[in-house]
Protein backbone atom coordinates (compact mmCIF):
# COMPACT_ATOMS: atom_id res chain seq x y z
CA UNK A 1 0.00 0.00 0.00
CA UNK A 2 1.82 3.57 -0.87
CA UNK A 3 1.22 6.15 1.69
CA UNK A 4 -0.76 9.13 0.81
CA UNK A 5 0.85 12.43 -0.32
CA UNK A 6 -1.12 14.07 2.63
CA UNK A 7 0.23 11.39 5.45
CA UNK A 8 3.66 12.51 3.96
CA UNK A 9 2.78 16.34 4.11
CA UNK A 10 2.10 16.16 7.53
CA UNK A 11 5.53 13.26 8.34
CA UNK A 12 7.08 16.27 6.53
CA UNK A 13 5.61 19.27 9.04
CA UNK A 14 6.44 16.99 12.13
CA UNK A 15 9.73 16.27 11.34
CA UNK A 16 10.32 20.44 10.52
CA UNK A 17 9.14 21.33 13.73
CA UNK A 18 11.35 18.67 15.43
CA UNK A 19 14.37 20.35 13.50
CA UNK A 20 13.64 23.20 14.90
CA UNK A 21 13.39 22.28 17.95
CA UNK A 22 16.68 20.96 17.62
CA UNK A 23 17.73 23.94 16.02
CA UNK A 24 16.81 26.50 18.63
CA UNK A 25 18.44 24.25 21.36
CA UNK A 26 21.62 23.86 19.71
CA UNK A 27 21.73 27.52 18.69
CA UNK A 28 21.04 28.84 21.86
CA UNK A 29 23.65 26.23 23.63
CA UNK A 30 25.88 26.94 20.80
CA UNK A 31 28.12 29.85 22.50
CA UNK A 32 28.94 27.81 26.05
CA UNK A 33 32.80 27.70 25.95
CA UNK A 34 35.10 25.23 28.56
CA UNK A 35 37.71 27.60 29.21
CA UNK A 36 38.43 28.52 25.03
CA UNK A 37 36.48 24.71 24.24
CA UNK A 38 33.25 25.04 22.31
CA UNK A 39 31.52 22.73 24.25
CA UNK A 40 28.36 23.94 23.14
CA UNK A 41 28.87 24.02 19.68
CA UNK A 42 30.09 20.20 19.53
CA UNK A 43 27.42 18.71 21.80
CA UNK A 44 25.32 20.85 19.55
CA UNK A 45 26.62 19.81 16.00
CA UNK A 46 26.41 15.97 17.92
CA UNK A 47 22.47 16.54 18.29
CA UNK A 48 22.28 18.15 15.26
CA UNK A 49 23.66 15.16 13.09
CA UNK A 50 22.24 12.40 15.10
CA UNK A 51 18.61 13.90 14.73
CA UNK A 52 19.44 13.78 10.71
CA UNK A 53 20.87 10.73 10.84
CA UNK A 54 18.00 9.58 12.41
CA UNK A 55 15.51 10.83 10.22
CA UNK A 56 17.54 9.44 7.52
CA UNK A 57 17.81 6.15 8.52
CA UNK A 58 14.78 5.79 10.21
CA UNK A 59 12.24 7.25 7.37
CA UNK A 60 12.57 5.96 3.56
CA UNK A 61 11.76 9.23 2.12
CA UNK A 62 14.69 11.51 1.75
CA UNK A 63 12.47 14.57 1.78
CA UNK A 64 12.03 14.06 5.18
CA UNK A 65 15.96 14.67 6.03
CA UNK A 66 15.05 17.57 4.06
CA UNK A 67 12.03 19.31 6.06
CA UNK A 68 14.07 17.90 9.42
CA UNK A 69 16.95 20.53 7.55
CA UNK A 70 14.96 23.43 6.73
CA UNK A 71 13.45 23.01 10.53
CA UNK A 72 17.08 23.45 11.83
CA UNK A 73 18.16 26.12 9.00
CA UNK A 74 15.09 28.39 10.04
CA UNK A 75 15.54 28.17 13.85
CA UNK A 76 19.00 29.28 13.17
CA UNK A 77 18.38 32.11 10.78
CA UNK A 78 15.52 33.37 12.79
CA UNK A 79 18.43 33.72 15.97
CA UNK A 80 20.99 34.57 14.54
CA UNK A 81 19.32 38.15 13.46
CA UNK A 82 18.78 40.83 16.45
CA UNK A 83 15.83 40.12 18.70
CA UNK A 84 12.94 43.03 19.14
CA UNK A 85 14.98 43.74 22.60
CA UNK A 86 18.40 43.93 20.86
CA UNK A 87 19.56 40.67 22.29
CA UNK A 88 21.65 38.82 19.79
CA UNK A 89 22.02 34.86 20.27
CA UNK A 90 24.31 34.31 17.38
CA UNK A 91 27.30 36.76 17.76
CA UNK A 92 29.27 37.89 14.98
CA UNK A 93 32.22 36.54 16.02
CA UNK A 94 34.39 33.50 14.82
CA UNK A 95 32.12 30.86 17.07
CA UNK A 96 29.15 32.36 15.37
CA UNK A 97 30.26 32.18 11.59
CA UNK A 98 31.85 28.69 12.49
CA UNK A 99 28.44 27.66 13.70
CA UNK A 100 26.93 28.47 10.58
CA UNK A 101 29.19 26.73 8.74
CA UNK A 102 28.79 23.72 11.09
CA UNK A 103 25.03 23.95 10.86
CA UNK A 104 24.80 23.63 6.81
CA UNK A 105 27.83 21.30 6.48
CA UNK A 106 26.03 18.88 8.78
CA UNK A 107 22.39 19.37 7.19
CA UNK A 108 23.53 19.21 3.45
CA UNK A 109 26.42 16.67 3.68
CA UNK A 110 23.37 14.06 5.60
CA UNK A 111 20.43 15.31 3.49
CA UNK A 112 22.94 14.98 0.27
CA UNK A 113 24.67 11.47 0.91
CA UNK A 114 23.83 8.62 -1.68
CA UNK A 115 21.51 5.80 -1.02
CA UNK A 116 23.83 2.74 -0.42
CA UNK A 117 21.47 0.44 0.09
CA UNK A 118 20.16 0.60 -3.42
CA UNK A 119 23.43 -0.54 -4.68
CA UNK A 120 23.77 -3.86 -6.86
CA UNK A 121 26.02 -6.40 -5.01
CA UNK A 122 26.92 -9.12 -7.01
CA UNK A 123 28.25 -12.42 -5.80
CA UNK A 124 30.95 -13.13 -8.36
CA UNK A 125 31.68 -16.84 -7.52
CA UNK A 126 33.38 -17.31 -10.56
CA UNK A 127 36.70 -15.97 -9.85
CA UNK A 128 37.40 -18.50 -7.00
CA UNK A 129 40.16 -21.12 -7.88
Amino acid sequence: MQDSWWLRAVAWLIVAAIGAFFGVASTVAHGILWGFFPVGMVLGTIALAGLMLAVRMLVADRWACVAAGLGIFVAVVLLSGKGPGGSILVADTLWGRAWGVVVAAVVVTIAAWPDLSRLNTKDDTSNRA
